[in-house]
């Protein structure tokens, strides 16, 4: 059996100056994880994770090829940020991701450590960074992060999801 086509993605990854490593600069690389995804007919959301300026994690979402339910942008780039440092706890990272992360995700950055997440796009259904909830704010919690909620690519991240979901629901054939 032949290998499906890639899904073709309308959308040009961005190709940021290295010159000033700012949350834009991060959250281009998310966005071109994303346009990843879309390009394997994965709901196109990326995640980077930074230390130092360093990107130790990187990926996108990958339920569907995995057939995993857990295979988030953000589960996979954590996975690959804790083997990179050999630690489970991810003191002092940055998480840049497309779109507000869900209940799973926010609770594994709760869990590992992180310093800061920086989101491009509010989920008011799903998000749990204040979106739907805020599992940052859980009384008993023994750890909380900086959120830097939506501002930072909102705009062309936001797009990039709605365009995927308006062709997918054009498309009859398509999961």
């Amino acid at each position: 059996m032949p290998e499906p086509e890639p899904a073709q993605c309308p959308f040009e990854k961005r190709f940021p100056s290295q010159l000033a490593r700012d949350d834009s600069f991060y959250m281009s690389l998310a966005y071109n994880q994303a346009i990843d995804a879309w390009r394997e007919d994965e709901v196109p959301i990326g995640a980077v994770i930074v230390i130092g300026g360093e990107v130790v994690g990187a990926a996108h979402n990958r339920v569907e090829g995995a057939a995993d339910p857990t295979a988030h942008a953000e589960m996979l780039a954590l996975t690959q940020a804790a083997s990179r440092l050999g630690d489970w706890r991810i003191e002092g990272a940055t998480v840049y991701v497309t779109k507000e992360p869900c209940p799973m995700c926010s609770g594994a950055m709760v869990m590992s450590r992180v310093k800061r997440v920086c989101y491009a796009v509010p989920d008011p259904k799903m998000g749990c960074l204040g979106g739907a909830a805020n599992l940052n704010e859980l009384a008993r919690s023994n750890h909380r992060f900086e959120v830097t909620a939506g501002g930072v690519l909102e705009d062309e991240c936001r797009e990039l999801i709605q365009a995927f979901f308006r062709l997918k629901r054009a498309d009859p054939d398509a999961g």
